[in-house]
């Protein structure tokens, strides 16, 4: 396991120093489909479309709170989308919570690929943060922090520390793949949260993360007895766990 970390972050440096092509192209086609099935379904909140630099729109689903505290920007895992499973509970509790809710889609690609592809979309990824942060502020909202879970959790590690000025106050990572990476550039504060019965990708090195989060002032580290990667029949717990977090740090 400690290879395989060490393996995925030398690639991923090495992929962002030279600029090497990309192995996989970001599957719009399926990224499509899981907008066309989303919509079909959406009960809770409205569908809005964000343009990117190069054209493309990508599905955001907005939650707001009826008096909202501040805002928050929800990152979904490898392959999924803005309202699948764990994202639809926490984009619609949080907003019941008092926090209003912008769930993004995250670049996907084909079902085959592994985690390890993802890491030249990474680029990609850290313009929909910062899009979903300016078109949050836009809204008015003085405050925005973004929870994210999986490897939406690593893509958010990657914005945060590849960008000047992330426009974000807070950061909460559930169950996050490979790691933190460069924790001494992120100022704001953090939460990490994870199960005692996650995958082992994130079980390991939880130690190491909390000495590192603990260096920036009003961050926590939270590990919830029982809990699995999607936090099946434990959601209440972890936005209880969540909403309690943001209502500290986001005043």
């Amino acid at each position: 396991m400690v290879l395989l970390l060490k393996r995925l972050r030398v690639w991923f440096a090495v992929a962002l120093a030279c600029g090497c092509s990309v192995a996989w192209a970001q599957d719009y086609e399926r990224e499509a489909r899981w907008a066309k099935e989303t919509l079909a379904t959406l009960v809770a909140g409205e569908a809005v479309q964000i343009e990117q630099k190069n054209g493309h729109k990508f599905l955001a689903l907005y939650t707001p709170a009826a008096k909202p505290l501040g805002a928050v920007i929800i990152a979904h895992g490898r392959g999924w989308g803005p309202d699948f499973e764990l994202y639809g509970v926490l984009r619609t509790t949080l907003a019941e919570a008092g926090y209003s809710t912008l769930s993004i889609q995250l670049p996907v690609l084909p079902g085959t690929a592994k985690i390890g592809d993802y890491l030249p979309m990474f680029p990609d990824s850290s313009e929909r943060f910062a899009l979903a942060a300016q078109w949050l502020h836009a809204k008015g909202f003085r405050k925005v922090a973004i929870v994210s879970h999986s490897l939406g959790a690593t893509m958010a590690n990657q914005y945060l520390i590849t960008t000047p000025d992330p426009a974000v106050d807070a950061w909460v990572f559930i169950s996050i793949i490979n790691g933190l990476e460069d924790m001494f550039r992120i100022r704001i504060p953090v939460l990490d949260v994870y199960g005692t019965l996650d995958w082992q990708v994130t079980r390991y090195g939880g130690e190491e993360r909390r000495t590192q989060i603990l260096k920036v002032a009003g961050s926590e580290q939270v590990v919830i007895q029982g809990a699995e990667h999607f936090f099946e029949r434990q959601t209440d717990e972890l936005t209880r766990v969540i909403a309690s977090f943001l209502g500290r740090v986001l005043k």
